[in-house]
């Protein structure tokens, strides 16, 4: 009696192209969006429950922190804009920032056909960061917007990270009872300062 493995590795076997190379298929190239990109970021974003703020100096952005976030006690920045009064470089422990209200984060790029960013490793620094704090600041280059996720994937550096991922707006869970929770597995928060 044949194992179902076998069954299965067999089949496959005997339907094999007989010795010849096949190239991988070509992704076709979808239509894109008319839309200007930067509006279709922040249209995005918003239906995704994150928020954006044009930022125009750093003490604008300051100004901006104290008005969006004045509960904020423990704020840790990745981001040399913008300097925190928890010190990341000082963190040897990731739980060590379960304690941070207010995280930022400088993103490499965004997708405006969705309103995700994408960030690494090194732009967190200590990863947790972006999935403890509270709440997220991710600065964002509004030169840096790409249109889908097409141009997104060809721009990501996979080789020389060891970890990224695309963000998209504060957590989200509505698993039990379809009811939305915000921040269950998250940021309760997220909001991009474009600077």
């Amino acid at each position: 009696m044949i194992s179902t493995k076998e069954y299965i590795l067999n089949a496959i076997r005997k339907n094999k192209p007989d010795g010849s190379k096949f190239a991988y298929p070509k992704i076709p190239l979808f239509p894109k969006s008319n839309k200007d990109i930067l509006q279709e970021f922040k249209d995005n974003l918003t239906l995704n429950a994150g928020t954006w703020h044009i930022v125009k100096s750093i003490k604008d952005g300051e100004n901006l922190i104290r008005e969006l976030y004045p509960q904020a006690k423990i704020i840790c920045s990745s981001a040399v804009e913008f300097k925190g009064n928890k010190d990341i470089t000082q963190i040897t422990e990731p739980h060590q920032l379960a304690d941070v209200d207010l995280g930022i984060i400088r993103a490499q790029f965004g997708v405006s056909e969705n309103g995700m960013v994408w960030i690494t490793e090194k732009d967190m620094d200590i990863t947790s960061l972006g999935f403890l704090s509270q709440h997220l600041i991710i600065l964002l280059d509004p030169q840096e917007l790409v249109k889908d996720m097409y141009e997104a994937y060809a721009r990501i550096d996979l080789l020389n990270n060891n970890y990224g991922c695309f963000m998209l707006g504060p957590s989200a869970t509505a698993d039990i009872g379809a009811v939305m929770v915000r921040g269950a597995q998250g940021a309760r928060s997220l909001s991009v300062f474009f600077m």
